[in-house]
């Protein structure tokens, strides 16, 4: 199955060179490109494709607000969208998290990594890379507000495990591996995080794990 991409840029240059790094893969295919928020969203409800990748800093509309109107809580066909940034200048990304994005992309990472992370989210998934996501949820935990709410119902063992897997960029795959567990059940430990934190990603439930400490920086 081919994955349709749309993308959000105000930099044509920047536009030309992601279509052609993805482009380049037999299963994803550009279907539009918006050079501003407002047409961002215009062109991803009509055309309903299965990936945006969308910049913060656009005219008209800016990334947080796209992904809040694609993705964002109350959305009754949510999108996925995953969010492309400059770490280091943008101040905005804990925004989009908040508002649905189900991945981050630094625009000066390896091709290889805005790949994969275009097909986790096709696939359902989120890209939790350990060089890109966890220094970005590093930098929110310092930056956050007092911790958000804790589960109304405890973690397990088991669970507690899954959640600093995923905080630390593993993939289910890599998880199953390390756990000694099958594929399936750890996706069901993923579905069971999600209901008992009230969360809806893998990028939420990273989060989650940094600003309430259940992941520190010095473990492996």
């Amino acid at each position: 199955m081919t994955i349709s991409v749309l993308l959000a840029d105000d930099q044509a240059m920047i536009r030309g060179g992601l279509r052609l790094i993805l482009e380049d893969q037999p299963d994803i295919t550009v279907v539009a490109e918006a050079e501003d928020g407002v047409e961002a969203v215009e062109l991803a409800r009509r055309l309903r494709p299965d990936v945006c990748l969308v910049d913060i800093r656009m005219p008209r509309l800016d990334g947080i607000e796209v992904t809040r109107a694609l993705a964002g809580p109350g959305v009754a066909d949510p999108l996925r969208v995953v969010v492309v940034t400059t770490f280091d200048l943008d101040e905005y990304v804990h925004g989009a998290l908040r508002g649905g994005a189900v991945g981050f992309v630094l625009k000066d990472a390896v091709p290889t990594l805005l790949v994969e992370a275009v097909r986790a989210a096709a696939t359902g998934d989120a890209l939790i890379s350990p060089s890109v996501t966890v220094r970005l949820l590093r930098h929110l935990t310092a930056a956050a507000a007092p911790a958000r709410r804790r589960p109304g119902r405890p973690l397990s063992e088991r669970e507690t495990e899954v959640v600093r897997a995923i905080a630390r960029g593993r993939t289910n795959q890599e998880i199953a591996a390390e756990l000694f567990i099958s594929l399936s059940t750890v996706k069901s430990h993923v579905s069971g995080i999600q209901t008992k934190l009230g969360l809806r990603n893998r990028v939420e439930i990273a989060a989650w794990a940094w600003e309430h400490r259940v992941v520190t920086a010095g473990q492996p």
